[in-house]
């Protein structure tokens, strides 16, 4: 251990707000899914009838990392379209359109050029290997100016892709103000004039405001045993919302209610345990508001809680991707789609987190679900500090030696896990249910 010393709460996590699901609906919905292996589909004619003209727009791409580079262009509806496509990755992949164009199969630093022809409608592209596409090898070109029409591949289920641009998990200091630390008194909100303002966007975010600055990054708390949160939630959505603390011991009739947009209600509850806590939306179908990402974490440190060089802080949830925000019922059918650390699929194997040989690293995790379990583990060492619901299971010096190689947690459950790194190297750390870890839930801890 370096000896160094951590300012404040470092969560890992740099985000337009919580809420992922509503942006993914949005951004991460992706035509069809091939259900072969390769191969052309029959062509379709991508010209919708525009009048050609005359030019020719040539495009570079690369397949990379699981990922065609770009993964969009634009083409002036009317040009005829030529693709080069050079694989630059260490593993086969190939381009498939949906109107039939296809480069084959291209092994490492092999090319091949397509001649799309006239374009003046939007075509979907992926690699066909399986599986590359749901790990994010999506491509798509728009026809600008042409028809507002995509060419599909039909007849094959709807695919989610990854996150292409997630947030920079630079280690971010929480400044140590009322909204975010206790009061020296131990009353974490002095007054309710002082009490954060929990702000419910429209429709599935929780966005903290201290004073006339609004988080920008979802609300997450902390505090020690014995402090008094106060809490003032308003909505600001479109439908009724309401708020449940598990961190607090509250008679949930008062409290928990629903309100409409535009009402507001106090929670107020005293921290009894330490642990890391779930609070989320507890109106109907509370599943859905879940997965939407009406969720957060309140971390109450343990009394002998000891520095360390770094903390980080993941919460795994789920996601399940539709027309709407939110599909429900793939929620119901406990399918998801991605499933996510901070609310962006993949975003840690692309941004990884980074230590020194030596490094004493906490990582907080908890399960906001709604449906998944986690088991939380780092490839390639072991952990010689597990808490887990208000309990430590095994501690650093134990005299038997013992070490830890996976946090297990049912949904709503949160502990931490702390790791000292003897050996360089890139460390990948996932949930180890293996399908969780495929659908999104990864990262890297890069030490040098």
């Amino acid at each position: 251990m370096s000896g160094r010393t951590v300012p404040d709460y470092v969560p890992a996590i740099h985000q337009r707000g919580l809420q992922a699901t509503s942006a993914l609906a949005c951004l991460a919905l992706v035509a069809a899914v091939m259900s072969g292996i390769g191969g052309g589909i029959g062509g379709q004619d991508a010209s919708a009838g525009v009048t050609p003209t005359g030019n020719t727009t040539e495009i570079h791409i690369e397949a990379v990392g699981m990922r065609f580079t770009p993964e969009s262009v634009t083409v002036p509806a009317g040009d005829r379209l030529v693709l080069t496509v050079v694989n630059s990755d260490d593993q086969v992949h190939d381009l498939v359109l949906a109107t039939g164009h296809d480069t084959g199969r291209l092994a490492p630093g092999e090319s091949s050029t397509l001649d799309v022809g006239v374009v003046g409608a939007d075509i979907d592209g992926w690699c066909s290997i399986v599986g590359h596409r749901q790990q994010g090898m999506a491509f798509r070109i728009v026809a600008e100016g042409g028809d507002d029409v995509t060419v599909h591949h039909h007849g094959a289920a709807a695919g989610a892709r990854r996150w292409t641009s997630p947030p920079n998990p630079t280690r971010i200091s929480w400044p140590a103000t009322r909204c975010s630390r206790p009061h020296p008194t131990g009353r974490h909100i002095g007054t309710p004039s002082r009490s954060p303002k929990f702000l419910v966007n429209t429709p599935w975010v929780y966005r903290r405001r201290c004073g006339r600055t609004t988080d920008k990054r979802w609300a997450r708390l902390r505090g020690r045993v014995g402090d008094i949160f106060e809490i003032t939630m308003v909505n600001h959505g479109s439908m009724g919302h309401s708020i449940d603390f598990h961190a607090g011991m509250v008679g949930p009739d008062g409290p928990m209610r629903t309100i409409n947009p535009g009402e507001e209600l106090i929670y107020r509850f005293r921290a009894e345990h330490s642990g890391i806590w779930l609070y989320h939306c507890a109106t109907a179908p509370m599943a859905v508001h879940i997965a939407a990402g009406m969720f957060g974490a309140v971390v109450i440190d343990p009394p002998s809680l000891a520095a360390v060089d770094a903390e980080y802080l993941m919460v795994q949830s789920d996601a399940y991707l539709g027309d709407g925000e939110v599909d429900a019922v793939k929620v119901a059918a406990g399918t998801p789609d991605l499933v996510m650390f901070n609310a962006f699929a993949d975003q840690y194997v692309h941004r990884p987190l980074h230590a020194e040989v030596g490094d004493r690293l906490r990582i907080w995790v908890l399960d906001a679900g709604p449906n998944e379990s986690v088991g939380f583990h780092i490839v390639g060492t072991q952990f010689d500090t597990v808490y887990k619901e208000g309990a430590y299971l095994l501690r650093a010096g134990d005299p038997d030696s013992g070490g830890s190689q996976v946090l297990d947690l049912a949904v709503a459950q949160g502990g931490f896990v702390e790791v000292q790194f003897v050996e360089p190297g890139t460390y990948t750390f996932l949930d180890h249910r293996m399908f969780d870890g495929d659908r999104g839930a990864m990262g890297r801890i890069v030490v040098g």
